[in-house]
This record gives structure tokens, sequence and C-alpha cells, in this order.
């Protein structure tokens, strides 16, 4: 923050396709051209194409067909998902595992947040997904600074800039990204449970709901307010509020069960 780190940059293929995707004249065989540098990319949109909520009766056979089966917006986000994941080098396999510690509980509440956009009809599963990975893109960006082999910050020092300093980075690396501004809102109220802009559901509001529901599960859950206090929840209209047995998650979230693993699994 004072300068003297070097800011995770967006790899310079990402921002060729991301040029080519707001390009209105942009073929999909052109666009194809580009994605074709990243053989990893490639591969990633094949496998959201041939998901089962896009399987069709002809299954894409080319990377011109997954473009056109998954539409220019989407892969725009999941190019954008995939460069975050591989953007941050690791110097240790300590390094290695406090980000994959990391990068599991942002495809944990990313993957609630989109399945929930899905039910609840108010945003494209793949915009919410995004937004739930940017909006902790400020601890990916402190564990880059740890550069030397030898400096590893322990779990609990980690965790401790993360709540300090993870969304003022975020919002820092966000600018730099030139991403749309509704995505840095998402990172300035995320975890902010008692906080709405207005009486319908937003994508801040999806992203809470899934960080909730994925602390809910990760641990001990004393620090959360009962989910009846959210605004988030607050804005959800019966049946969509109904609780699971335990009184203390969404219905929605605990019969989706199956869904929601299927979604984190194409995040790894």
């Amino acid at each position: 923050m004072n300068g003297e780190e070097q800011l995770p940059s967006l790899p310079m293929i990402t921002m060729e396709i991301r040029r080519a995707l707001a390009n209105p004249d942009a073929s999909t065989s052109s666009l194809a051209r580009v994605i074709n540098k990243d053989p990893a990319l490639s591969a990633t949109l094949v496998k959201h194409a041939a998901s089962t909520r896009l399987r069709t009766a002809l299954p894409p056979k080319t990377l011109e067909d997954v473009i056109r089966t998954l539409g220019m917006l989407e892969v725009d986000r999941i190019t954008m998902v995939h460069s975050i994941k591989s953007l941050f080098t690791l110097h240790s396999a300590s390094h290695k595992k406090l980000f994959v510690d990391t990068w599991s509980r942002l495809a944990r509440r990313g993957s609630i947040s989109a399945v929930l956009a899905r039910l609840l009809g108010h945003a494209s599963s793949e915009h919410v997904l995004l937004a739930s990975v940017l909006s902790d893109i400020g601890a990916l960006a402190i564990l880059s600074a740890f550069k030397d082999a030898q400096q590893i910050p322990s779990p609990e020092l980690y965790s401790r800039l993360c709540r300090e300093y993870g969304k003022s980075l975020g919002v820092i690396v966000l600018k730099k990204w030139a991403v749309d501004d509704s995505y840095i809102a998402v990172v300035r109220g995320l975890g902010a449970w008692d906080g709405s802009s207005g009486p319908g559901v937003e994508l801040v509001d999806l992203i809470n709901l899934g960080l909730f529901h994925a602390l809910r599960e990760a641990g001990p859950t004393a620090l959360l307010p009962p989910l009846r206090e959210l605004a988030a929840y607050r804005k959800l209209q019966p049946p969509l509020n109904a609780l699971d047995p335990s009184g203390n998650g969404l219905a929605l979230v605990a019969s989706q069960r199956a869904e929601i693993q299927r979604v984190e699994s194409l995040l790894q």
C-alpha cells in the first residue's frame, strides 16, 4: 500500500482477450484464434460449455462452438476467473498451501452465490461467480507480497493481514485492472451484514449470502449474526426465504448441495 510492492497485473493474454471481446465487430473465429494462445483457458472454457447446465443435443466440438454456447459475456467472466487463479507466483509449498486454502474458500462461497443467483433470477450466475472471486482479490494480493521463499506468514498472521488490509488492497487492484464499478462496490460491501442500498436483491446481497453460508459451513459461527438479521435475507420473499431444518441457513442452499459442488468443481 506504500507503493513498495508491485501489485499483480492481469496477464497480457487476458488483456488481449478482453479487448477482442469489447470489440463489437469481433467474430467468433477471431476470438477463438486469440483464446487458442492459452491452452489452459481453452480447456477451461470447454469444461464449462460441457457442464450439465449447458449440455445440448449437439455438444460443442470446436472452440468456436464453445464460444457460441457460452456467449461473449460468459467467456469474458470465465476468462477473468481463470486468469486470477493462474496469476500468482508461489515460491514454496507453504505459500501454495495458503493459496489453495484461500482459493478453496473463494470457490465455495462463489459457488453458493452463483447457484442462489440462478434460483433467485436476479443476475447471471457467472457474473455473480466472478464478483465473488473478485470480492476477495485483496487476500490473494497480500499473499503475493511474500515473494521470498523463506518469508512465509503463519495462517494466523495471514488471516489478520487479510482482515486489516484485504478490502483496501482489493479496491486498489480492481481499480488498476479497470473493472466495472459494480465489482468494486461488492468489495466494499463484503461482510456488511446489515448494509443495504435498496429494496431489491442486488449483487452484493447474493455475495454476502454465499459468504454467510460458506463461513457457517467452515466452522464455529459465534461471530456470525442470525441469518434472519442479514439485510440480504430480509429482501427474500416466501417461499425463497424458507430456512433449513437447523434454522440457521436457507433451505435453498441445503437443497442444492450437488449443484453447488458441481459449480465448485469447475473452479478447481
